[in-house]
Parts: C-alpha cells; structure tokens; sequence
C-alpha cells in the first residue's frame, strides 16, 4: 500500500528545519545539497518543494516572521513606551542571527534587486505593521529606526 504523505505538513516541516539551518550556516554557505543533508532528504526531495534555494529562503524568511507577527501581536494593553520596549525584548531574542543571515543573503544584490527582494518585503512588512500597531504612521519609520538602531548597537557591543 502507498504511502500517504500530506505534502503541506511535510513541506512546512521542511521550511522549519531549513530555517534553523540557515541561521546557524548562513545564506552563501548554504546550498540545496547540505540543507537536504541536514534535514535527512535527498537533494531531488528538495527540489520538489522548492525550486532553487532563494525559494527555500523565501519560505523559511515567511515562516519565521509569521512567527514573530504572532510574538509581536501579544504586546498587550500598555502604555505606547512600554510597548515599544517589550517589541524590542522581543526583536532582541534573535536580532544577531537574523541580521547576519539578511546581511549575507543581500550580498552582492543591488539597491533594487533588494528594494524589490519578496524575501525583504515580507521581513519589513511584518517589522512595520508591529510598529504601526504601537504608533502613528508618522513615527512608524522614527519608531523602527529607533530599535534597529538600539538593537544593531547591542549587537555590535557584544550586548546580545
């Protein structure tokens, strides 16, 4: 009797574990081969869920801020300040792999293959509407500038 495989649940097991792959090994030292290494599957098995690695990127880039959405979603009832601050906390967790691995993966890319990047504008989507829930439109920008800034500043201090 064939095997039974919901294709949905293996595919997103799969983003899953590459995710945690490419934060750990980054984007150019990735490739289809040792993803599928690591994740115990054959390079074809890869192959036939996502196309080429900058598609498994863009899935797991998905993945990991519907994520953080929902751990930004929970900011409570609170003053805009302490709001601010506990977004930050929450950013704070995983701030050093996630600009690493965005840093390695733009290498190389022009200003517009990255205005235009799918991966890139799912990230900044997911970083916007978290701060325009908190604040105005207007200091939306000031607002994430404010803690990419604090958080770069952390990260460069060895802080996180």
């Amino acid at each position: 009797m064939p095997k039974i495989v919901n294709h949905e649940a293996y595919r997103e097991d799969l983003v899953s574990r590459a995710a945690s792959y490419f934060a750990e090994h980054g984007y150019t030292a990735s490739s289809m081969r040792k993803i599928g290494t690591h994740l115990g599957v054959s390079k074809s098995a890869l192959y036939h869920y996502f196309p080429n690695k900058e598609s498994l990127f863009l899935a797991c880039t998905e993945f990991m801020m519907t994520r953080a959405g929902s751990d930004f979603c929970i900011l409570g009832d609170h003053p805009v300040e302490t709001k601010i601050e506990k977004l930050t906390e929450i950013m704070r967790r995983d701030f050093g792999s996630e600009i690493s691995i965005m840093v390695d993966y733009m290498r190389g890319k022009s200003k517009e293959e990255i205005a235009n990047d799918k991966a890139m504008k799912v990230a900044l989507e997911v970083y916007e509407s978290s701060v325009l829930a908190i604040v105005s439109k207007e200091e939306a920008r000031d607002t994430l500038a404010k803690i990419f800034g604090t958080l770069f500043l952390e990260y460069m201090r060895g802080e996180i």
